[in-house]
């Protein structure tokens, strides 16, 4: 220290102290990776139900999730005593609309998490205001999934680690815009992790590895099954536009949500092209509209089956539906050879006996544990990038949709290169915006 007085070393000590800080967090915001306690900062870019629950989760808070049959998606956060992630903080909020984002502060004040008013935006440009907030380092992407690719490029252009709701599009083409932006945040170094939980859930791992290391024989076929009850509507309010009712109504509007064989199942197809390793090569499908009657379902189907085809000759049969009072199957069958697989972390011989169960009560919730895989790896200079994976699981439903919207099989190429681009000429709530026409198979038209 040489000749310096105790104030001066300490105020040299200080500054020293935030410039390391601050080359971390360059190094996490920039490179995507850095020293192990580097300061993430978080930007939640659409706070309804689901964005509020991924931002619990990156905080590892006490929530208990509720979906309801009406009305938003919502989380209810215990009051006092919440668990917090070490490193993590809430610097900013964005959503289209004022309501949504004060909703989410409200959960958030619940576990101690204040964000002030001048890092909170609103409106068809507030990502874009958040994506420049100085500090923010990693992103949620949670609007509905008709903004994702937009969304997810400006984030990765900013530099900036992200953690995506899925599905990631709703259309081929954004499906490539995304492809296109993981390559992108490859080359700068930076994080993607998707919201395909099961992947970062044991039980499904641990099955996973037994499957392919041989445990039913040779795989041949996946049953995947999304069929549970009608999902939650929000009724128009007086005063809302076209666009704004849409957007706020979003899962019952293929524009904003991709119909539900996109938005809900794909957490089926998906468990299926992990374990059938890799993606189909066609789809031939057909569905309908049987109980969602009316506008207040906007365009939606309420039914779907399609059988996929995968290049090795491997099936995969899918259903998924939406009507209550039904048989409700959520999850995925894997058969081979010498026995099949449930999604309840069971393995079966020939013979239909149990040969390994999945056991460990203490497993960590894969709702938090994506972030915290996601926040390791950049930490480690390792960040992962699960891009490939959800964009064609995303594919994968969209074939599936459009099969049985025309009546036609669909093949993978058709499907990725397609020029059905949902992308609205403007977005504002003044221009009128009629819902989409229901499709009709035999003269539906896939572009």
């Amino acid at each position: 220290m040489g000749n310096e007085s105790r104030r001066d070393f300490i105020k040299t000590s200080a500054v020293a102290a935030a410039g390391v800080a601050a080359l971390a967090e360059h190094r996490f915001a920039v490179l995507g990776h850095a020293a192990p306690d580097a300061p993430v900062r978080v930007g939640v870019i659409g706070c309804g139900g689901r964005g509020t629950g991924a931002v619990l989760n990156v905080l590892q808070a006490a929530t208990k999730v509720i979906y309801p049959r009406t009305g938003y998606h919502t989380e209810d956060v215990a009051e006092g005593g919440a668990r917090r992630a070490e490193g993590v903080e809430v610097v900013a909020l964005a959503d289209l609309f004022p309501d949504r984002l004060a909703g989410c502060r409200t959960q958030l004040g619940k576990v101690g998490v204040e964000v002030p008013d001048d890092a909170c935006f609103t409106g068809f440009d507030a990502y874009e205001k958040l994506l420049a907030r100085e500090g923010v380092n990693y992103v949620i992407l949670a609007c509905p999934p008709h903004f994702r690719p937009k969304h997810f490029r400006a984030a990765i252009e900013a530099g900036k680690n992200v953690f995506m709701e899925k599905p990631i599009a709703v259309d081929g083409t954004g499906v490539r815009s995304v492809l296109e932006t993981g390559e992108l945040a490859q080359k700068k170094g930076l994080g993607v992790v998707a919201g395909t939980q099961r992947r970062h859930e044991e039980a499904w791992i641990e099955t996973m590895k037994r499957l392919h290391d041989g445990a039913i024989g040779q795989i041949h076929t996946a049953r995947a099954y999304f069929n549970g009850g009608r999902v939650w509507v929000v009724r128009r309010q007086q005063g809302w536009s076209d666009l704004e009712w849409q957007i706020r109504n979003w899962v019952h509007h293929t524009l904003v949500s991709g119909d539900h064989n996109v938005e809900q199942h794909l957490h089926s197809l998906d468990t299926a092209n992990w374990a059938l390793g890799g993606h189909p090569i066609s789809a031939r499908a057909m569905g309908g509209r049987q109980v969602h009657q009316g506008d207040l379902y906007g365009n939606v189907y309420d039914h779907f089956a399609v059988e996929y085809e995968y290049a090795d000759g491997k099936r995969m049969f899918s259903q998924c539906r939406q009507m209550d009072d039904c048989e409700s199957l959520v999850t995925t069958f894997v058969d081979g050879s010498e026995g099949h697989a449930d999604g309840r972390g069971r393995i079966f011989g020939p013979d239909g006996k149990g040969i390994w169960r999945y056991r460990n009560r203490d497993a960590p919730n894969p709702y938090e544990e994506e972030h915290a895989a996601l926040i390791r790896s950049i930490r480690e200079g390792n960040p992962l990038n699960e891009t490939v994976p959800v964009a064609e699981a995303t594919l994968t439903a969209i074939m599936g949709r459009e099969s049985a919207y025309s009546g036609k099989s669909i093949t993978w190429e058709e499907a990725l290169n397609s020029e059905q681009d949902f992308t609205l000429e403007a977005y504002d709530f003044y221009r009128p915006l009629a819902i989409g026409p229901i499709p009709m198979p035999g003269t539906y038209e896939f572009l």
